[in-house]
C-alpha cells in the first residue's frame, strides 16, 4: 500500500518559510520538529533499504536508479506513483502534520525503500540493529552548495536563503538544514565499512552511470541483469528523461515548489559552481575545504577529470 500526500489540503499560509532550530545538535526547520521523536523511535524492518544523502547531492537521481534496479523485471512499475510516494522521506513533515514520512512508511509493508538526509549519528538505531543496507551518495561541495542555494530559493518550506553571497557564508558555517556538509559526508564515510553501506559519488555516476549501476547491482545481490537492461536503466534515469518524467521531476508538488524561480531539476552537471563562484569565493572555499578535510582520506572531484586512482 502506498500512502500518498494529500496535497490538496495545503493552504498558502501553511507554506510560510520558517527558521532553523537545533534538534539533537542538527539544524532543522522548526515545523519539522513536530515528529522528531517519532523519527528517532522509527522501527526499521529487516530488508528495508535506506537511501541517504546530504540535501541536493543527487537524491532523486539515485532513488530512480534504485527503483529501476529493483523493478528491472518490469521497468514500467517505476511509474506507479511519484518518487516521494514510492520511497518516503523519513523525517519529512508538512505543516499541520498533513502527512509525514513516518506515517507513509507505517502504511507500507516491508521491505521498504526509505530516503533520509540525516547524518549517520542521527539515523534511527533500528536500521543497524536490523542490518539494513544503505546507499549513500556524496557530491562535491561546490556544486552541492550551488544546487542547495537554488533549491532553497524555490522551496517554500525552506528558510529564506538570502543572497548568493549570504548563502555562501551560511553553507560554510554549516548553519543550513541538516547541518554541515563536511560533517555529513565524513560521518557516513567513516562508518562505511562498519555497516552495510555502499558509498557512491555523484561525479562518478555522472561520468559512467553504467559502471556505478553495476556496483549497485552487486551490493543489492542483483548482478545478473543483462547489459541491455542496464543500458535501459541508464537511459531512463538520465537527466533529460527524468526532467520530463512527472513521476520523477516533482511536478506533483507545485504547491511546495515555486518553479518560476528555479526548476526542481535544474542542470544536473558537474562544475556549474564555476559560473557562480567569484575568484575570492573560490579561494576562500578552497582554504576552508583544505582545513576541514585535513583529517580524512575522503576526496572529491570538482570537475569531470578522471580520478588519479581510476
Amino acid at each position: 500500500m502506498i500512502l500518498k500526500m494529500p496535497l490538496l489540503d495545503l493552504r498558502e499560509e501553511d507554506l510560510q518559510r520558517g527558521d532553523l532550530v537545533l534538534v539533537d545538535g542538527m539544524p532543522l526547520m522548526v515545523s519539522w520538529t513536530e515528529t522528531w521523536e517519532k523519527v528517532k523511535q522509527f522501527q526499521a524492518a529487516s530488508g528495508d533499504l535506506l537511501i541517504a544523502t546530504y540535501p541536493k547531492a543527487g537524491t532523486t537521481w539515485i532513488q530512480e536508479i534504485v527503483d529501476n534496479v529493483l523493478n528491472a523485471d518490469n521497468l514500467n512499475k517505476c511509474h506507479r506513483s511519484p518518487t516521494h510516494d514510492r520511497m518516503p522521506f523519513l523525517e519529512f513533515v508538512l505543516p499541520r502534520n498533513i502527512i509525514s514520512g513516518v506515517d507513509q512508511l507505517a502504511a507500507m509493508k516491508p521491505p521498504r525503500v526509505i530516503k533520509t538526509h540525516l547524518p549517520f549519528h542521527l539515523v534511527p538505531k533500528s536500521f543497524w540493529e536490523k542490518n539494513c543496507k544503505t546507499i549513500y551518495v556524496a557530491r562535491n561541495p561546490k556544486d552541492n552548495l550551488v544546487s542547495y542555494y537554488h533549491f532553497s530559493r524555490m522551496c517554500k518550506t525552506m528558510p529564506e536563503p538570502g543572497t548568493w553571497e549570504q548563502f555562501f557564508q551560511t553553507f560554510l558555517s554549516g548553519n543550513v538544514a541538516w547541518g554541515s556538509w563536511y560533517e555529513h559526508v565524513k560521518g557516513w564515510w567513516n562508518e562505511r565499512n562498519k555497516q552495510q553501506i555502499l558509498y557512491l559519488f555523484y561525479e562518478d555516476i555522472k561520468e559512467d552511470p553504467g559502471r556505478e549501476i553495476r556496483k549497485l547491482l552487486k551490493f543489492l545481490g542483483k548482478e545478473f541483469l543483462s547489459e541491455e537492461t542496464v543500458e535501459e536503466i541508464v537511459w531512463r534515469t538520465s537527466f533529460d528523461v527524468m526532467k520530463e518524467n512527472p513521476d520523477a521531476n516533482y511536478s506533483s508538488l507545485q504547491s511546495i515548489f515555486d518553479k518560476s524561480i528555479s526548476p526542481f531539476m535544474r542542470k544536473g552537471t558537474v562544475g556549474d559552481w564555476k559560473s557562480h563562484f567569484t575568484v575570492s569565493q573560490n579561494e576562500m572555499f578552497d582554504e576552508d575545504y583544505r582545513q576541514k578535510m585535513a583529517d580524512t582520506d575522503l576526496r572529491f572531484r570538482f570537475l569531470l577529470q578522471r580520478r588519479q586512482d581510476a
